[in-house]
C-alpha cells in the first residue's frame, strides 16, 4: 500500500527557478503529509520543469530503492499504489527483453512494461490492484490507470472551463491554464495546493441520497473527478482523455455445478497463494466475521491472526462465533466489542478519511476492525468480491421468485393485486412484503439501482432545497443495463453492482478504513483469474429462490464447516435503528438536522419528521436518517472546520 500526489507545474515567472523549486517542494511536502497514513514508512519527491510528483509507501514488498521510481534512462517516472501479484512472471519477461531492474519494487514491472508495450498492451497483463501515473519526460505526457475493479483510488482536478460537456476528452482553455492539473490517491491532498479552489458540488447530493455513496465520476468537490475503474487516462499539453480497457464478459457455460465447484476451489487456492507470497516475511492477518467469504479466505490462506468486531447487543455481535471458527482452523482470533460511545465518537474522523460522504454503517465497524488489525499486522486479507462475482446478495433471488410466482398466477392477476395493494401500503407502510409486491410488476431496470436504495426521487425532492434537477438513478444505471441487455436479470444485477456498488461503496470503505490505520488490505477474490471462473457460471450455479452463491458455498464447504458455508448473509449488522431511538443519539442527530448547515440543503421540518417517525416506531427511517446525517458530519469536516 502507498499513496501519491502530483501536479503539472505552472512556475511563477516573477521569481527564480530555484525559488519555484523550493515552492514546489513545500507544496508537495504538505500534500504528502496529509496521506502519511497510507505510507508511514517513507516518502519521496520528483520535480522537473513541468511536473511535481510525490509518493509515500508502506514497507512490505514495496521496500527498496528511491521512490518515485524511474527507468534506466530516467526519462520515465512512476508513482504508484497497489500490488502486482504476477510481478515475478512479468519481471522475467521484461528482463529477457533487455530491461534492467534496480529495486525489488513490484511497481518496476509497470514502469518497464509501459516502456516495452505501451499502456494499452500493459494493462491486460497486470494481475493485481493498482492505481498509477507515469510521467514521460521526453514527450511531456502523463498516463495513468486504475485496476479493473477499482480497488485503488485515483482522482484528478482541473478547471471548469477545461471540462466542458465531456468527461472523456477535454482540453484546457487559455484562460484556465493557471489552474494546474492535479492528481492523487485522496482528494484531501488537493486542499494543500494554493491554486486548488474548494467548492461544494451540490449536483451530486441528490443521487448520494439515493445510492448512499457518490455514484458517478463527479465528486462532492467541484472540478474533482475520479478515474473510473478499468479506465486509463492520458494528458498532454492540456488535453485529457480517458479510455476504458476492460469489461466483464459474462458467458455462462454448460458444465455441471460440481465442475464449477472444482474450478472455484482451484482458482481460490491459486489466488490466495499468490496474494500471500507477495508479502514475504510479513505476518498476514485476516478479517473474520461469521460469514462464508471471510471464513473461506482465512481457512485457505493459513493466516497468522484473525480480527473480529461486534457490538454489545447480542443480535449485532459475531465475535463468539468467529472465535469458535478460528479455533477450528487453529488461528488466533482477536475480538473487539465496539461501544456506542466509540462508534459515534469516531464518525467525524471517519468521514474525513472517506474524502466524500459515505452512509454505509458498516464502514465504521471496518474502521475499528482495521484499527485492531493495525496493532498486530501490516497486511490483512478480506473476502470482498464474492457477492458481486458469485451472486451472494439476497435480492438477487427476486427475479427467480418473480418467475416462480408468475407460473402460479397470470401476469394480469399480479398487476391487479399490486394495484389493490398500493393504498394499503400507503396507510400501513410497515405491512410485510411491501417492497417485493410494489416492484413485482416493474422491469428490473426501473427499480434495481444496486446494493443500496435509500431515497426515491420523489422522497429526495421533497427533502432537498438544492440539486433537484440531478439525473434520476435510472438514468445513471441505464448505460450499464444496456451493456448487459443480453443477460438474465440476475447477471444484470451483478453487472450493475460490479460497476457501481462495488467500487463506490464496498471497496472505497475497505481502502479508506484500512489505510487510515496503515494496514494494507488484500482481496484475493477480486482477481482476474477468479473473475474468469465467475463469468462462466450458469444461473443454476449462482442462485435459486432460496439460496445464493450456490457453487461458491459448495466450494467453501470443502474447507470450512457446512454450517458456516451455508450461513445466510448478514452483511455487517449495526444497531443504528436502535440507537436512533435512544435519547442521547436522537438529540445528537436532531441538533444536526435543525442546524444552520442543514437548512442550506434540506427542509428541516422534513428531517424532523423522519427522525420523529423513526423514534415512535411507526416507520423504520434509520437508513434515510443516517444518509443525511453522514453528509452533515462530512460537510462539517471539510467546509466548516477546514
Amino acid at each position: 500500500m502507498s499513496g501519491f500526489v502530483g501536479y503539472i507545474r505552472t512556475p511563477d515567472e516573477d521569481v527564480s527557478d530555484e525559488q519555484n523549486v523550493v515552492q514546489a517542494k513545500t507544496i508537495l511536502t504538505a500534500m504528502l503529509a496529509e496521506i502519511e497514513h497510507r505510507g508511514p514508512d517513507g516518502a519521496g519527491i520528483y520535480i522537473d520543469d513541468e511536473i511535481a510528483l510525490g509518493a509515500r509507501w508502506l514497507d512490505t514488498l514495496t521496500a527498496g530503492g528511491d521512490y518515485p521510481l524511474s527507468n534506466e534512462d530516467e526519462n520515465l517516472v512512476l508513482v504508484y499504489d497497489g500490488e502486482i501479484y504476477n510481478y515475478s512472471e512479468l519481471r522475467d519477461q521484461l528482463q529477457a527483453a533487455g530491461h534492467t531492474f534496480r529495486t525489488p519494487h513490484d511497481g518496476e514491472v509497470i514502469l518497464h512494461g509501459f516502456e516495452q508495450w505501451g499502456i494499452e498492451e500493459l494493462l491486460p497483463k497486470l494481475r493485481g490492484k493498482f492505481s498509477f501515473v507515469i510521467w514521460d519526460e521526453l514527450t511531456s505526457t502523463l498516463a495513468g490507470a486504475r485496476d479493473p475493479f477499482g480497488v485503488k483510488p485515483l482522482y484528478y482536478y482541473a478547471g471548469q472551463s477545461a471540462m466542458g460537456d465531456s468527461d472523456k476528452v477535454w482540453a484546457y482553455h487559455d484562460d484556465d491554464k493557471q489552474i494546474p492539473f492535479m492528481f492523487g490517491s485522496e482528494i484531501k491532498t488537493f486542499l494543500h495546493h494554493p491554486r486548488f479552489v474548494k467548492e461544494l458540488n451540490e449536483d451530486v447530493l441528490a443521487n448520494y441520497l439515493s445510492f448512499q455513496y457518490s455514484v458517478t465520476d463527479e465528486t462532492f468537490f467541484k472540478n474533482v473527478h475520479r478515474i473510473r475503474p478499468a479506465h486509463y487516462f492520458t494528458w498532454c499539453d492540456g488535453t485529457f482523455e480517458t479510455i476504458r480497457y476492460w469489461y466483464p464478459r459474462f458467458a455462462p457455460g454448460q458444465g455441471t455445478v460440481e465442475e464449477y465447484v472444482d474450478r472455484i476451489d482451484e482458482a481460490v487456492d491459486e489466488a490466495v497463494a499468490l496474494h500471500k507470497q507477495a508479502a514475504p516475511g510479513v505476518e498476514v492477518g485476516s478479517f473474520l466475521s461469521s460469514g462464508v467469504d471471510s471464513s473461506y479466505i482465512a481457512s485457505k490462506a493459513d493466516v497468522d491472526k484473525t480480527f473480529t468486531v461486534g457490538f454489545v447487543r447480542e443480535l449485532y455481535n459475531e465475535t463468539d462465533y468467529a472465535k469458535e471458527f478460528a479455533e477450528t482452523i487453529d488461528v488466533a482470533n482477536y475480538p473487539k466489542v465496539i461501544t456506542p460511545q466509540e462508534y459515534w465518537g469516531e464518525l467525524a474522523h471517519i468521514q474525513y478519511h472517506m474524502d466524500e460522504p459515505l452512509a454505509d454503517p458498516a464502514a465504521i465497524g471496518l474502521y475499528f476492525a482495521s484499527q485492531l488489525a493495525g496493532e498486530h499486522v501490516k497486511v490483512v486479507l478480506s473476502g470482498e468480491g464474492a457477492d458481486e462475482l458469485f451472486a451472494g446478495y439476497g435480492i438477487y433471488r427476486e427475479p427467480l421468485r418473480k418467475a416462480e410466482l408468475y407460473r402460479t398466477l397470470p401476469v394480469p392477476v399480479w398487476k391487479f393485486i399490486g394495484t389493490l395493494a398500493r393504498p394499503f401500503y400507503a396507510l400501513l407502510p410497515k405491512l410485510p412484503g411491501r417492497d417485493f409486491l410494489m416492484r413485482r410488476n416493474k422491469p428490473l431496470e426501473e427499480w434495481f439501482i444496486g446494493g443500496a436504495d435509500i431515497f426515491s426521487v420523489d422522497e429526495r425532492n421533497k427533502l432537498l432545497k438544492v440539486g433537484k434537477d440531478a439525473p434520476t438513478p435510472q438514468e445513471i444505471t441505464a448505460p450499464y443495463f444496456a451493456e448487459a441487455s443480453d443477460h438474465d436479470d440476475v447477471t444484470k444485477m451483478q453487472y450493475l453492482d460490479i460497476h457501481l456498488w462495488s467500487g463506490g461503496d464496498i471497496l472505497l470503505k475497505a481502502d479508506r478504513m484500512t489505510s487510515a490505520h496503515s494496514v494494507e488490505v488484500r482481496s484475493p477474490l477480486l482477481d482476474r483469474e477468479i473473475m474468469e471462473v465467475a463469468q462462466s457460471l450458469p444461473l443454476a450455479a449462482k442462485v435459486d429462490t432460496q439460496h445464493t452463491k450456490k457453487a461458491f458455498r459448495e466450494a467453501a464447504a470443502r474447507s470450512i464447516p457446512q454450517l458456516t458455508a451455508q450461513k445466510a448473509k448478514l452483511g455487517f449488522p449495526v444497531p443504528i435503528r436502535v440507537w436512533l431511538k435512544e435519547d442521547e443519539y436522537y438529540h445528537r442527530v436532531k441538533e444536526a438536522f435543525l442546524s444552520e448547515t442543514a437548512s442550506k440543503f434540506f427542509y428541516t421540518d422534513e428531517l424532523q419528521r423522519l427522525l420523529d417517525e423513526h423514534r415512535t416506531g411507526s416507520v423504520d427511517n434509520s437508513r434515510k436518517i443516517w444518509t443525511v446525517y453522514m453528509f452533515l458530519v462530512w460537510y462539517d469536516e471539510f467546509f466548516v472546520k477546514r
